[in-house]
């Protein structure tokens, strides 16, 4: 497996906080502003590889959903 990149997914919770979620990894994390989560995400992955190889980078990948009225 390849761990030179983690990807997280990150959503917008309806309270305006962000949370993240590795999508191969057993991680995550959450904030409430972006700038908090970029720094709790390095800091969840350092947690996770505290004894390994920590991977060379990491993806926020950001999924927002948006309902539009057809009418």
């Amino acid at each position: 497996m390849n761990t030179d990149e983690l990807i997280f997914e990150v959503t917008q919770e309806q309270d305006g906080g962000y949370v993240a979620e590795c999508l191969t990894e057993n991680i995550f994390t959450q904030a409430d502003t972006w700038e908090e989560l970029r720094k709790n995400v390095r800091e969840a992955v350092s947690a996770y590889y505290f004894d390994g190889k920590e991977p060379l980078t990491i993806r926020l990948h950001f999924v927002r959903d948006e309902v539009l009225s057809a009418a």
